[in-house]
């Protein structure tokens, strides 16, 4: 920051945020109670040491350490490996042979997903634990078997999941950051398409009340899901921010000013697209969703409006149709959802999240991903530095819809 700002009163010091300052954004933003814990708890640790690595073997030991807490007595970890990938999280596989409580002696190949010091997303390794449990049996997802809420036993809050099978796009493939970018073969598209609209839907129909997610607060009806939303982002714009960017303080004047009534509270997923799940090439199987962080009982069109955007559709084989996620035009994705799911796709709704969508993913961009990189507290810090430079494209693509009205 400035250190002339930072010396003003008026602008406070975002790294070394005080307890006063930090009070008054809770107070001012009302968000679920979660959520409100992990910012809080990044804003208290701010001023801490960056990101430190770890070895395999300090986090195997950690995991060793989680596992006689919950109760497993007879175990051994071999093949410690790191997985490549991921802006936000740090990800580790290991083979566990032990004694499962369901099926005796066995040996399972498991991931652990653990946080950074401080992440471009803050997000609960909880309610990502919650919601996968929740989904099991549903929609394909990788089983999830303990959960480190809070950094207890490894250096930072982490979850333990078993290993899926499959690839997130075909061998033959090129993609981008995260997947964007992504093509897929006619015969590959036409047989993942139904599944994935049909994923979609059993997720939006999920009977949350049926299940342990009590990491998350339910909205009432009327807009409490909309404010919560733009309230969280903004809070976090305000907690990380180093410019002031007009077009964010108009979109989110917008987006207060047309929020829509919930009419259906369903599980959100947040990120749903390709690269996000993993399918079997031999018979184009969708085997696993990932990627559930920053799910939340919501909108669904938070999901249609994401799973539509522009950073996911590339050109269909003749070179001149759009394709959501490579794999159908977007008036066929939308009609298949509301024919499979029984829910209706209600176009302002649509438009708005399209709008929140692109607000909030600017938001981490040139702001949270900035400030992490810049004070060193992620392992992909040229990674999220790079990123930071898209905003500008987001923020580009939301003045349009801004602009469109509908």
């Amino acid at each position: 920051m400035n250190s002339n700002l930072a010396s003003n009163s008026n602008f406070p010091d975002k790294d070394r945020p005080s307890a006063e300052w930090i009070a008054s954004l809770r107070q001012r933003y009302v968000i679920e109670k979660s959520i409100d814990k992990l910012l809080t708890r990044k804003l208290e640790r701010r001023a801490g040491p960056g990101y430190q690595a770890r070895t395999l073997e300090d986090l195997g030991k950690g995991i060793e350490e989680l596992l006689k807490a919950r109760g497993v007595n007879y175990f051994s970890l071999v093949n410690k490996r790191w997985l490549a990938g991921g802006a936000s999280k740090i990800q580790m596989a290991f083979t566990l042979d032990w004694e499962s409580p369901n099926v005796g002696r066995t040996r399972n190949n498991m991931v652990l997903r653990m946080e950074p010091a401080e992440s471009i997303v803050e997000t609960s390794r909880l309610r990502e634990f919650q919601v996968i449990k929740a989904m099991d049996g549903l929609v394909p997802v990788p089983p999830v078997f303990w959960c480190d809420e809070d950094g207890q036993y490894l250096p930072y809050p982490s979850l333990i999941y078993g290993f899926a099978e499959g690839v997130t796009k075909p061998k033959n493939s090129t993609s981008g950051v995260s997947g964007a970018g992504t093509t897929l073969p006619d015969d590959i598209r036409h047989k993942l398409a139904p599944q994935f609209i049909q994923h979609l839907a059993n997720i939006h129909n999920f009977d949350y009340r049926q299940a342990s997610v009590d990491a998350f607060d339910v909205p009432k009806s009327g807009i409490q899901c909309a404010e919560w939303g733009v309230d969280w982002w903004e809070r976090v714009w305000e907690e990380d921010g180093d410019e002031e960017i007009p077009l964010l303080r108009v979109a989110a004047a917008w987006l207060r000013r047309n929020m829509p009534v919930l009419d259906k509270p369903s599980i959100v997923h947040s990120d749903y697209r390709l690269g996000n799940f993993l399918f079997t090439e031999h018979n184009c199987e969708i085997t696993a969703l990932l990627d559930w962080e920053l799910s939340r009982i919501g909108d669904r069109h938070q999901d249609l409006a994401w799973t539509t955007s522009q950073a996911f559709v590339t050109l269909g084989s003749d070179g001149k149709t759009p394709l959501v996620c490579s794999m159908m035009p977007e008036s066929e994705f939308f009609e298949g959802y509301q024919q499979v799911s029984g829910l209706t796709v209600n176009p302002a709704t649509l438009h708005w999240y399209k709008i929140y969508n692109n607000y909030s993913l600017a938001i981490l961009l040139v702001g949270s991903g900035y400030r992490v990189a810049r004070n060193g507290k992620t392992h992909q810090d040229v990674l999220v530095a790079w990123l930071s430079g898209l905003a500008y494209v987001v923020l580009d693509q939301m003045r349009s819809q801004l602009e469109s009205g509908g």
